[in-house]
């Protein structure tokens, strides 16, 4: 059934009353704080029709009445009008992503916590999927005669540093010579395929350096097996404590040790999809630690390719305006940020 105009505002405005109060809404509430030119008689008879539609609920005996997800869910599709963040964020969400931009994870980390002190939700971010990177460069380090770091870069600004031991030792000559080799066989190559690059062939090439190749190939797969982890950034994790629906101690806490649960985040993060934004209400989530919650997220790219997701999640009564006006403008600036200074 489609709703009529009337409906639709006054389903608009008991939304907007209980994300502002947290408090169930009730007709008289909504005609004294809403101009919408009808009775509060007439208000009570429609708010019980969205009740039976499914888009109101009555948490309680009193006559007060709560969105549901359905609710939640016509109001971002077709009745959210996006907020403007003002000059002074977009200043702040500036300043913290210029802080550090030597290393993509620190701009990142700092896109993160900027998102959970703008909106006072907990912000959730995944660096860039390695499995889309390229390698850009590899080092081999000498730091004395038995430990070698290990330096590979790739064209999405990651760097990973591993230290390791080698038994036999090297000479800073012969890792030279390596280095030199692996990055002429190896620069543009897919993260996921160097290992399949570098095993018999590069023995063959290099034969007058075997036994130390034979030390060194090791350690190499070990430093991009270590790649593939997925880094998980999480900012104002103890937000949830200021929303009184998580007053309840036993459900902050599962919403707390669901958020230190690292794979399962990324997997919910990563079956949010990846597209500009996503906006993902209550039980569309599957996960039922979080069913409580709304989570929003918007993608970040480089050099034309999608690489990882920033976003937050906090209770459904959310102040989904702000909160998408608050991400998209990260995710630009985090956009803009990334293709000028690590490409």
């Amino acid at each position: 059934m489609m709703l009529n105009d009337r409906k639709l505002k006054i389903l608009q405005a008991v939304i907007h009353s209980y994300i502002t109060s947290a408090e169930p809404v009730g007709s008289r509430t909504i005609a004294k704080k809403y101009n919408l030119g009808v009775s509060s008689a007439t208000i009570r008879n429609e708010m019980s029709d969205l009740e039976e539609l499914g888009y109101l609920l009555q948490p309680h005996t009193s006559a007060g009445r709560v969105p549901s997800d359905k609710a939640y869910r016509l109001y971002v599709d077709n009745l959210m009008q996006i907020r403007k963040i003002t000059e002074e964020e977009r200043r702040k969400i500036k300043l913290s992503l210029l802080k550090e931009i030597r290393e993509i994870e620190q701009v990142i980390q700092n896109a993160a916590k900027i998102l959970s002190e703008l909106t006072n939700y907990t912000s959730l971010a995944i660096a860039p999927q390695i499995k889309r990177s390229k390698l850009k460069r590899i080092q081999l380090i000498p730091i004395d005669e038995h430990k070698v770091l290990v330096v590979m870069v790739t064209d999405t600004g990651i760097v990973k540093n591993t230290v390791f031991r080698i038994e036999n030792g090297v000479r800073e000559e012969q890792l030279e010579k390596i280095t030199n080799y692996l990055n002429g066989r190896l620069k543009g190559c897919s993260i996921e395929d160097i290992s399949k690059n570098i095993d018999t062939e590069f023995v063959k090439d290099m034969y007058d350096l075997r036994d130390t190749i034979k030390d060194i190939l090791p350690l190499i797969n070990q430093s991009i097996d270590g790649m593939y982890e997925v880094d998980l950034f999480a900012d104002g994790v103890t937000n949830i404590f200021n929303f009184p629906e998580y007053n309840d101690i036993a459900r902050a806490k599962s919403f707390i040790s669901f958020i230190e649960n690292k794979e399962s985040v990324v997997d919910m993060l990563l079956k949010s999809g990846f597209h500009d934004i996503e906006i993902i209400i209550g039980r569309e989530n599957c996960y039922e630690e979080v069913s409580n919650c709304s989570l929003i997220t918007a993608t970040y790219s480089l050099n034309g390719k999608t690489i990882g997701k920033i976003g937050v999640i906090g209770p459904t009564r959310m102040d989904y305006s702000k909160v998408v006006s608050v991400v998209k403008s990260i995710a630009f600036d985090l956009n803009e940020i990334l293709n000028y200074f690590i490409l």
